[in-house]
């Protein structure tokens, strides 16, 4: 007698039914192919249709050894965040066709894209990078000065991100390169040598355009964490951290509407 599946279901694999049900041995091993066939299709009519599986609760919380982050920032001592109409002046789309049609400097020679070590060279220098103090500092270099000259100078102290490196970067370069300078800044404080990391990261946020990718996403908010848990180890208001910690953070969370990271009106 055919089982209810064999009627829903055409068989692939015909079988001729030389032994009855009652006569097979589920236990003993079977006595020949068409045997053992049919060994299979009796214990899966025998199988409930509908598993369900008893899980203690308990003994899973035991073995978790992932911690998700899903909280968001850090919450700005009082006096710390900057004000909401402060945050809402940040915006940058309206530069951006601008910066766009400037022209492009071929003597820069770039690092190729999957060159991460040299990304960080270019971007920090090996000064910042190696942890050298040679060479002259970020603050020495004023706008004024013909960068050009000092080539030399600037594979120490890094290149600043001119509107003729950052316009020719892709949206893949970007987000590579905003990735590598962000996983760096994680293992490091944010001293005053870093002012090449501050203005990078505020170009490269700049050059990302919406909508944003789910990698874009998790790079921008592990940065606008890491820059909330830093601000929140200041001793005072006048600390010249402040205000490019409070402006990376305004700019994830308010240009790119991570609003779950934004600092509330106090």
């Amino acid at each position: 007698m055919k089982s209810d599946v064999e009627d829903l279901m055409p068989r692939l694999l015909p079988l001729e039914c030389g032994a009855s049900t009652e006569d097979l041995d589920l236990n003993g091993p079977p006595r020949n192919p068409q045997e053992y066939l049919r060994q299979v299709q009796l214990e899966a009519s025998l199988c409930p249709e509908v598993v369900v599986a008893q899980i203690d609760p308990k003994k899973l919380k035991k073995k978790q050894t992932v911690n998700a982050l899903v909280a968001g920032c850090h919450a700005a001592p009082v006096g710390f965040s900057p004000s909401l109409s402060w945050q809402q002046f940040q915006s940058i789309a309206k530069n951006r066709k601008h910066w766009s049609s400037q022209t492009l400097d071929d003597n820069v020679l770039m690092p190729k894209l999957t060159d991460e070590e040299g990304w960080k060279r270019f971007c920090l220098g090996e000064k910042v990078y190696l942890g050298t103090s040679s060479c002259h500092t970020d603050a020495e270099f004023e706008p004024a000065l013909d960068y050009s000259k000092m080539h030399v100078c600037l594979s120490q102290v890094g290149f600043p991100p001119f509107l003729s490196i950052v316009s020719r970067l892709n949206q893949s370069t970007v987000l590579m390169v905003l990735e590598i300078l962000i996983n760096w800044f994680e293992e490091r404080e944010f001293v005053p040598q870093l002012v090449s990391l501050g203005r990078w990261l505020y170009a490269l946020l700049a050059c990302l355009e919406k909508p944003l990718i789910p990698e874009a996403h998790s790079s921008i908010r592990q940065l606008a964490r890491r820059c909330a848990q830093l601000r929140s180890t200041l001793d005072s208001q006048e600390d010249q951290k402040l205000p490019a910690l409070n402006l990376l953070i305004c700019l994830v969370a308010r240009y790119f509407e991570q609003n779950d990271l934004a600092d509330q009106q106090e």
